[in-house]
């Protein structure tokens, strides 16, 4: 794997107001994730969810029922309850990667994204920071991604919004 030579990453980071063991929990459980993965407005069905090194996460994402957007985690470093890395993607329906199936991005979108994300006590909450790269992307793949990064903060703004609900509700 090589990690693009760029000096914006995707840097996201929140308070959750939750033991960092429960929120650890919300990360590495299939009913879990279902509940609060992905942006607001998007049911999430988790197809599997194989949560050690080499593992799969692979889950449809539906804004409208019946049109469903297929994406896979591979993860790689799991350092309970510290820190999680895993390569993210498109898939279709069966886990095979595939480009962005946005029109709008006519294949500019990088293939996959390394995601490194740490979970840390503080003072009663948990301190969660994602860091994303893109592997093996081109010129234009970098610049559209650094440019979607608007966009992207909205998406986690919805999905920690969706995370501190389901902590609160427990």
């Amino acid at each position: 794997m090589t990690l693009t030579d760029t000096e914006q990453d995707f840097v996201v980071t929140r308070i959750v107001k939750a033991p960092r063991a429960r929120v650890w929990e919300a990360y590495s459980q299939a009913d879990q994730l279902a509940r609060w993965w992905g942006p607001k407005g998007a049911t999430i069905r988790v197809l599997k969810l194989d949560f050690r090194p080499g593992g799969l996460f692979h889950y449809a994402m539906e804004f409208q029922p019946g049109h469903p957007i297929y994406g896979r985690f591979i993860y790689g470093l799991i350092d309970e309850p510290h820190r999680l890395e895993y390569i993210s993607g498109f898939s279709d329906e069966n886990g095979g990667l595939t480009r962005a199936p946005f029109p709008q991005l006519e294949g500019r979108f990088p293939l996959e994204i390394h995601n490194a994300v740490t979970v840390e006590e503080k003072n009663g909450a948990t301190l969660v920071t994602g860091r994303s790269t893109p592997i093996n992307a081109t010129r234009a793949e970098i610049e559209t991604f650094v440019g979607m990064f608007d966009s992207m903060r909205g998406g986690f703004d919805g999905t920690f919004d969706k995370l501190d609900t389901l902590l609160a509700n427990r």
